[in-house]
């Protein structure tokens, strides 16, 4: 993983001051007290992100771990912390991420995911999932940016996740981070298994992606499951993926990845993180 301080594109006014995009992977829940080198590459970018853009006004997040028939948005003002696993040490039970919701800004997204055609509503009700506020203790461990979680729509592939994606690009421009958290691979068939040192597949895999990102080849990202090496076993199923696309679709041509961290957790957990934004 690259330690160097994150590279911005200086803010000021029109296209520059576009807020990055950014893709996680949340890892395993134990992620939020077992922060690896991952962490704390997060915790520094977010604290450069709000120097350089002192404008920024809240976080639309998608993880995999809300899913729904059709585009659902949070729209609660304070949104419960949701301890959706089993199976950990009770300490992880304790932690609470009390972030703010902002119903005014989940009502931005509402319209302009039917602006573009997608039969979205409101869900007063839900609360951050793991992989939703993990990450984003390390991120913005003050917990004061409102945050709206997004569903992943349960039948969307990449394409169509992309297109959410797409719909919510202006928002970076009025001060909005737009976040896809999911995972570079997940199969926890492996993870169960014990394996510890990083896996082969695993590491092909993660560096196909960033080649491709590189290039700015978007048609192959989009079928990366025919074209990437191992996708079916870094993804035996493509939920923690897609988050990957949302990403994408917000970036635009903003495809440069300012990568954050290559960590891999536990052999077979690939914890890429990197910001999508104008080359520099």
């Amino acid at each position: 993983m690259s330690t160097a301080t994150p590279v911005f594109v200086a803010p000021s006014t029109g296209d520059a001051a576009r807020v990055p995009a950014l893709f996680v992977s949340h890892g395993a829940p134990l992620f939020a007290m077992e922060a690896g080198s991952t962490g704390p590459a997060l915790a520094r970018w977010g604290q450069t992100l709000r120097k350089n853009f002192a404008s920024l006004r809240g976080v639309v997040v998608m993880s995999p771990h809300w899913m729904a028939p059709t585009p659902r948005v949070m729209t609660s003002a304070q949104p419960a912390t949701w301890h959706d696993f089993g199976g950990f040490p009770p300490a992880l039970y304790a932690l609470q991420y009390p972030a703010p919701g902002s119903p005014a800004l989940a009502h931005e997204v509402i319209a302009l995911l039917q602006s573009a055609g997608m039969a979205a509503q409101g869900d007063a009700e839900r609360p951050f999932d793991h992989g939703a506020w993990v990450p984003l203790m390390h991120l913005f461990a003050q917990a004061d940016l409102p945050v709206v979680q997004v569903a992943l729509p349960s039948q969307a592939g990449p394409a169509e996740v992309y297109a959410m994606g797409v719909a919510l690009r202006s928002l970076r421009q009025s001060g909005v981070l737009v976040m896809g958290s999911g995972s570079m691979t997940h199969n926890l068939r492996e993870f169960f298994g014990g394996e510890r040192e990083p896996a082969p597949y695993v590491l092909e895999f993660s560096r196909w992606i960033e080649d491709t990102l590189l290039r700015g080849d978007l048609a192959a990202l989009l079928d990366y499951r025919r074209r990437a090496p191992h996708a079916a076993r870094a993804h035996p199923t493509d939920d923690h993926f897609l988050p990957l696309f949302f990403a994408l679709g917000a970036a635009g041509d903003d495809l440069h990845p300012d990568y954050l961290s290559r960590e891999v957790m536990y052999g077979v957990l690939a914890m890429d993180a990197f910001a999508l934004q104008p080359p520099v």
